[in-house]
This record gives C-alpha cells, sequence and structure tokens, in this order.
C-alpha cells in the first residue's frame, strides 16, 4: 500500500465531524473501492468499483463531486446543531476545516487517481482500464458548507434539507413524505381574508414571535387542509416544516416536540380533521401540549389543527343525561380544549357571489373556455348535487368539466 492510499484510509476511518457519511451507502461503497485498491487483489477491486459506480448511477448522477458536495452539505452532525445555536468551538472549529480539506480533495479523485495513489504502475493499471469512470472536479466545498452553516436556519440540515413535510412512522419515528401535496396558496381562490389570519401567524413563528396555535374550523371542503399545506409549501425556503400528526398519534408529541425544540428550523405539528369522543384518552394528551403542561411549548413549534367541529368533542344527549355529579363542569373541561387554540380561524360555506367567484377563477387557472354565465349555472347545478357549495365542489366541477366529463 502506497503512503498516499494509507493517508485516504485512514482519514475516511478517523472521520469525527461527518461519521455520518459513512452510513450513505454510495459513500460506503466508495470507502470499500479504497480499501480494495490497498488491499488487491484486481478481482475484489473490480467487484468494490462495479458496486460503487452501480450505487452511484442508481442515485441519477455520474458526477461523485457533486454527490459528495450534496451529502456534506446536508449531512447532520454536531457542527451544524452547534452553528445553529451559536459560535463554535476552537476544537470543532479545527475538525471541521480539516476535514472539509480531505472531503473537498476527496471528491476531487476519479478512478485514475485513485489508481496512482495505490501505487499501481502502468502494466496494473491496464488491469482496470474497462472500468467506467466517473467524473470528478473541483467542487469548494469548504466555503460552500460554511456558507450553509450561516444559514442553517432556514435550510437545516439532514432529511430537514432534502424535504419539507413529514409524518410519524408506526413507531413514532420521522419520516420524510417524499411527494407532498403541490397546493400553493395561488391555487385557492376565495377565503383570502381568513387565510390571511393564518399566514400572519406563520410568519410570526419564522420571524422567531410568539406564535399561536391555530385551529381552523368550519364546514366540510372549504379548503382548511388545502390552506395549511400551501403555506407550508410557500414558506419552506424560508425554514417552515410541516408535520403531519394523525389523531392517534398524540401520545407521542412531548417527544416530538423535545426532539424538534433544538432544531433550527421552525416546524407546524398538523393534525387533521380533529374531533373526539368524551372519554377518548388523546383529548387530555393534546390538551396538555397546547396549553398546562409542565414542559411549556418550544418557541419553534405551532401546532395548527382542522375541524369540522367547533368544540372538538362528540357530545350526546345520553352525556348530557347521564349521571355525572358536576355534569356543568365536565361539560366545560369538554368544551375547553378548543379556547386552548390561541387562533380560531372559522371557514363558513361560500354564498352564491363567493362560489362563483371562485368557479370563475378556477376556470381562469385551467383555462377553460366556457362563457361566465354557462359556468355559473352548470357550476351551481353541480353544487346541488354534491350536496351543496363548497370550493371542493368547485374544484371537482372545474377538472370534471377540463376532463371532459360534463
Amino acid at each position: 500500500m502506497s503512503h498516499e492510499n494509507q493517508e485516504i484510509n485512514a482519514r475516511l476511518a478517523g472521520l469525527a465531524v461527518f461519521r455520518g457519511l459513512r452510513e450513505d451507502p454510495v459513500l460506503a461503497d466508495y470507502a470499500a473501492l479504497i480499501r480494495a485498491l490497498a488491499q488487491g487483489p484486481a478481482l475484489d477491486v473490480c467487484e468494490a468499483a462495479g458496486r460503487f459506480e452501480a450505487g452511484l448511477f442508481a442515485a441519477d448522477t455520474s458526477d461523485l463531486s457533486e454527490y459528495i458536495a450534496s451529502a456534506v452539505l446536508e449531512c447532520e452532525n454536531i457542527c451544524a446543531r452547534r452553528a445553529a445555536r451559536g459560535q463554535l468551538s476552537p476544537a470543532l472549529e479545527q475538525a471541521l476545516d480539516g476535514e472539509l480539506r480531505f472531503l473537498e480533495e476527496l471528491s476531487g479523485l476519479g478512478l485514475d487517481d485513485l489508481l496512482d495513489a495505490a501505487g499501481l504502475d502502468a502494466g496494473q493499471k491496464a488491469a482496470y482500464a474497462f472500468l467506467p469512470r466517473w467524473e470528478a472536479h473541483p467542487t469548494g466545498l469548504a466555503g460552500a458548507y460554511k456558507a450553509r452553516l450561516s444559514e442553517m436556519g432556514q435550510v437545516g440540515y439532514g432529511m430537514f434539507a432534502r424535504h419539507h413535510v413529514f409524518m410519524l412512522d408506526g413507531e413514532g419515528r420521522l419520516t420524510p413524505v417524499r411527494h407532498p401535496d403541490p397546493q400553493r396558496l395561488a391555487d385557492l381562490p376565495g377565503y383570502e381574508r381568513e387565510r390571511e389570519k393564518i399566514l400572519a401567524n406563520t410568519r410570526g413563528l419564522l420571524a422567531g414571535l410568539p406564535a399561536n396555535n391555530v385551529l381552523l374550523y368550519g364546514d366540510a371542503g372549504t379548503g382548511k387542509s388545502s390552506a395549511v399545506k400551501a403555506i407550508a409549501n410557500e414558506y419552506a425556503p424560508q425554514g417552515l416544516r410541516l408535520v403531519e400528526v394523525k389523531k392517534n398519534q398524540l401520545y407521542l408529541l412531548p417527544d416530538l416536540m423535545d426532539q424538534l425544540a433544538a432544531n433550527p428550523l421552525k416546524f407546524i405539528l398538523f393534525i387533521d380533521d380533529l374531533s373526539f369522543a368524551s372519554n377518548d384518552d388523546n383529548f387530555a394528551a393534546l390538551k396538555a401540549i397546547l396549553e398546562g403542561s409542565a414542559g411549556g411549548r418550544a418557541g419553534n413549534i405551532a401546532v395548527y389543527a382542522t375541524s369540522n367541529r367547533r368544540h372538538l368533542v362528540k357530545e350526546t344527549f345520553t352525556d348530557r343525561a347521564g349521571d355525572d355529579l358536576h355534569e356543568a363542569d365536565t361539560r366545560q373541561e369538554l368544551m375547553s380544549l378548543s379556547a386552548r387554540f390561541g387562533l380560531i380561524v372559522t371557514f363558513q360555506r361560500p354564498d352564491k357571489a363567493l362560489y362563483s367567484q371562485i368557479l370563475l377563477q378556477l376556470a381562469k387557472q385551467y383555462q377553460l373556455p366556457i362563457p361566465s354565465d354557462q359556468l355559473i349555472t352548470r357550476g351551481e347545478a353541480f353544487a346541488i348535487r354534491a350536496g351543496g357549495r363548497s370550493p371542493r365542489a368547485a374544484r371537482q366541477f372545474i377538472e370534471q368539466c377540463r376532463a371532459g366529463v360534463l
């Protein structure tokens, strides 16, 4: 093994700040190739080279320099977390600088450079002439990473740099949504006044100001969920991330909030179609999270929930006629949950004028060549068949017209 090859292997093994890169499957195969070149034989080198290059090509690139640069910029590590909260210690600065220089040099090595580093002569290198060559070039990685640290609050790190919408899996782990709803605010005609209240609250959250938890209450199909998703899409470049939490996962919220509290980004915990039975254990869990728990709430997190019920709890006449000795107190407790949302925004079913306005704006978006009077008349008839006017009914009507169904 040549001295140069020994140094590359040693520095790969000794990564500390960027140790997480060793778990990247492509970079792990790259390290295995470098080790194979140090140890031989040629068949093992070819096997390692083929495995690495297959992985690189499967990542939809042949440019190793750009792949490594992207992996480094998005790597979650102690320097990223510390930089988001303040200055790095001198020891961390020194470790970071050294590893960035090494990774920048490593990303510029093509296969022929690795063969040279392994100390192979011309005859030995000829045995690998048939192997594909990947692209490698200078990237300015060290400077790019320092610039990334300065904007960590908008860009994030790790999976938060690559995605902006997340959900909780069955074990309570954050999982990115790879194809989120592409809804944009410009696609949502009507209800601008209602959405502006939510937008103002969201801008306050992004600015580090005290932000309210928000309840979007109103009739079905009025665009409550679409508004939250569109806001998340709109402000993702400014550091906003959306985590969708199902009602049966509410007990996971305290741990999730602790996990996100130190993150430099801002988070909306989104609970869609929220309602409870009066004996639902999740009721108490959410009540404690919204207000009154000992842990409080992190300043980078707000809860946004949608519901068709103003008071969130399903209550029957049987409940009121029960044998509760303090029935009034119990009812007050059930009604108190919605009061713990600092901002309640009501989305009412549109009247004829607003419904007509929504129809016309959607028709313009979809470029439908239908006269306005015909569009409104046919849209009204569709709404009657669909159970009433709503933005959802309007969009369904327009989409069916565009598809030639109506």
